[in-house]
């Protein structure tokens, strides 16, 4: 019988130009380690904005080959969205051989059930986040902005970034962690024992009552993944990025 090979989830890697350090670590990343998985997941925020799947900045496409190298080399490819990146589309998908998940999906996980969302939509206590997300995610308002020359849809994702900091500095730590109802609530909706998000950037498993949840961490200065074992093993790894082989 032939090995089956781990599975490996990502998030909150915050990739753009401005990090030359996050782009080269996910590169060694995706010749290196990820190419001993079988599928690997993404959830949310690969990169630090997304603009369009038509946006032409030359280190976008540093990723994509680093991407499609990966899936030609026979992993399995899959990208969910994030607060950030929710106009990656499906051209970029193509591009990279990637399938993209809807805002939550439950996946087979080596014979056990595994819900994966990025993670911002568990965070109800930030009322006004929430509703910034309904109106981003709004297919009118997305073709709306996709529709802007590059430059102002560029102009746009800074200003977007910049209110985004603000608002944080004015935030409680609590106010934008998850809720546990909703955790609750999104996990027997879906009829699991295990949920897999990033999002809130604080990388730990968490004990539930007949179940577990485990939040990915953010890249830099660690590198972050869970690995999914073929026998039903869970590992939350982390490495030094500035140890890069």
């Amino acid at each position: 019988m032939a090995e089956r090979r781990p599975s490996l989830f990502i998030s909150d890697l915050h990739l753009c130009g401005e990090r030359p350090d996050l782009l080269g670590a996910f590169a060694d990343w995706a010749r290196g380690p990820a190419r001993a998985a079988g599928q690997v997941y993404i959830l949310g925020d690969l990169f630090e904005a997304w603009i369009g799947d038509d946006d032409d900045a030359p280190w976008i496409e540093t990723v994509v080959h680093d991407l499609a190298e990966l899936r030609d080399s026979g992993v399995e490819l899959a990208l969910q969205h994030g607060n950030r990146d929710f106009l990656l589309g499906e051209d970029f998908c193509r591009r990279v051989g990637a399938r993209l998940l809807p805002e939550a999906i439950v996946i087979d996980l080596h014979g056990r059930r595994a819900l994966l969302m990025h993670g911002d939509s568990l965070c109800t206590d930030d009322v006004d986040y929430q509703a910034f997300r309904r109106q981003v995610r709004q297919p009118a308002w997305q073709q709306a902005v996709l529709a802007r020359p590059l430059a102002e849809r560029r102009q746009l994702a800074h200003q977007l970034r910049d209110d985004s900091r603000l608002a944080q500095d004015g935030k409680s730590m609590a106010i934008m962690d998850v809720h546990p109802e909703a955790v609750a609530e999104a996990m027997a909706e879906h009829g699991v024992d295990l949920l897999i998000h990033g999002h809130t950037h604080r990388p730990a498993r968490h004990p539930l009552q007949g179940g577990e949840r485990i939040v990915l961490g953010d890249w830099g200065p660690l590198g972050w993944q869970l690995r999914a074992e073929a026998d039903g093993g869970l590992a939350l790894e982390h490495w030094p990025l500035d140890d890069r082989a």
